[in-house]
């Protein structure tokens, strides 16, 4: 991926001194250029092409500010009532992501969201344990975990 990257930025980079101008708009003009290029080219690359995994990280951040937004309304409604009527439970997620980056990021994510906190990581890194302030079902927590953060992540690492 940083391989294309830095391709394409020569190529914009290539465009501006064939062209003699060097201005930002000869620039974009010349990476769109290279865009197109490796776009046609990007068979011969061994891994995907770069702005597959751009979007995807596009739609991780904005399904990451969704739930936030979401969870921050949940919780304010938790708070409001008069008896605050709260389950706090934890409980056990297995997770399919191997590499320590993608274990660390899902962590994150549950963590920032409000309301629920990754107090542990189990040793072999299959497990994580989960803190929510209100808990329903452990199965649908986990599917909407799973749906959701887990999904976005194997979609930014490995598609």
């Amino acid at each position: 991926m940083a391989f294309q990257i830095l391709l394409n930025v020569f190529i914009a980079l290539t465009w501006m001194f064939l062209s003699v101008s060097f201005k930002p708009t000869t620039f974009i003009i010349g990476y769109l250029i290279g865009l197109f290029m490796l776009l046609m080219l990007r068979k011969s690359f061994s891994s995907r092409f770069y702005l597959g995994r751009v979007w995807a990280v596009i739609k991780l951040i904005t399904l990451f500010l969704k739930e936030l937004i979401l969870s921050n309304f949940s919780v304010l409604l938790l708070i409001i009532k008069p008896k605050m009527p709260i389950r706090p439970a934890i409980f056990a997620m297995p997770t399919v992501l191997e590499k320590d980056w993608e274990i660390t990021l899902l962590s994150s994510l549950i963590t920032l969201t409000p309301g629920t906190i990754v107090i542990d990581v189990s040793d072999d890194n299959k497990t994580l344990y989960i803190h929510s302030i209100d808990f329903d079902n452990a199965d649908d927590a986990i599917n909407s975990i799973r749906n959701t953060f887990e999904k976005a992540i194997l979609e930014v690492s490995r598609s």
